[in-house]
């Protein structure tokens, strides 16, 4: 049996004393929340006491398709966030919960058939200074073919650490901090951030067995390009967090200060274009030219190598740098007021 199934040789029966808990997934509507809900029907063992479904979408109109829950249909509620980003949405599920845990589930992700039972060994392991426990997350990638870039950066989510794709917190924890800062209007960085003010206000997070599968969704090629918003979160962090946050928050710094480089070649030339130095454009330009191609080649490498997926890379590797380096400084003007968390180095 392979790890991601969260199978093992014998399943014990769920503890007698296993905590209630109530399931909170954002949702904008997408069709792939009635897999989730209906994998969740699937789990025997442990269901939780009531799926609250917040419609996240703007306007809040269409249905739902909450009749996937099935013989979970009654304990499904649903709420509207109005649109204002996943940390909101969140918030707003969790605070009206009534159970001593509250598990955060998004909505394109699918729970295994013992998840319910397995989670209930995890809450049951957990001791009373526990604040959360994670769930392992499993990216399915294609076996006929490498995996192309936007497969490879989904599949980096087995690796993140407290993701809220599905992650269990004591809810006595989400009060003493507040929840989510709702500062974080993408699905980024906003369980990084609760992970480090849970763990700062006492409470230890940890891993648990149970295993939850993360399809990759389906992106267009500019995907990629629109994902470098999130260097404006970066920036909300280090202001909140510190400068060591990464570290402390188990995330990979990534390719920013390169992209930094990148961008800074590619101005010099120009200016120096612009007002003749024509030898120092060109070794600006140089230096353009090599790191925005040992960019691209670095993702082209170990993906598929198709006509669309070389010619995806190549065009998004050109505008990532300065893409990373604009949404950088947005960040550094929008967040500028931000105060550091009370302990922050």
């Amino acid at each position: 049996m392979t790890p991601a199934s969260g199978r093992g040789p014998e399943q014990p029966p769920v503890p007698a004393d296993a905590p209630a808990y109530s399931v909170v997934v954002p949702t904008v509507g997408r069709p792939c929340l009635a897999d989730c809900l209906r994998a969740l029907a699937a789990a025997a063992g442990h269901p939780p006491e009531e799926i609250v479904v917040v419609d996240d979408r703007p306007d809040g109109t269409g249905e739902l398709p909450l009749a996937a829950a099935g013989p979970l249909y009654g304990r499904v509620r649903t709420l509207r966030a109005g649109g204002r980003g996943p940390a909101a949405a969140r918030n707003a599920g969790w605070r009206t919960v009534g159970t001593p845990w509250t598990v955060f589930l998004d909505d394109d992700v699918r729970v295994l058939p013992d998840w319910s039972r397995l989670l209930a060994q995890d809450l049951c392991a957990a001791d009373a200074f526990t604040g959360g426990v994670q769930g392992r997350l499993s990216v399915p990638l294609p076996g006929d073919r490498r995996p192309t870039d936007w497969e490879r950066g989904t599949a980096g989510l087995e690796e993140a650490a407290w993701a809220t794709a599905d992650m269990a917190y004591r809810t006595a924890a989400l009060v003493d901090v507040g929840g989510f800062d709702e500062r974080f209007r993408r699905a980024f960085r906003e369980d990084a951030d609760l992970a480090l003010r849970v763990r700062a206000a006492g409470w230890g997070l940890c891993r648990g067995r149970r295993a939850t599968l993360h399809p990759v969704r389906p992106s267009d090629p500019w995907a990629s390009v629109r994902a470098q918003r999130g260097n404006a979160d970066d920036v909300l962090m280090t202001r909140l967090h510190g400068r060591d946050w990464w570290t402390r928050a188990e995330a990979p710094r990534g390719r920013f200060p390169r992209h930094v480089l990148v961008t800074a070649a590619a101005l010099t030339a120009s200016v120096c274009a612009l007002t003749g130095r024509r030898r120092a454009a060109a070794v600006a330009g140089a230096l353009w030219s090599l790191g925005t191609a040992e960019f691209a080649l670095a993702r082209i490498a170990p993906g598929p190598r198709t006509r669309r997926e070389v010619a995806t890379m190549l065009c998004t590797s050109v505008l990532i740098p300065p893409s990373a380096v604009r949404h950088w400084l947005h960040g550094q003007l929008r967040h500028r007021a931000a105060v550091p968390h009370e302990g922050t180095p």
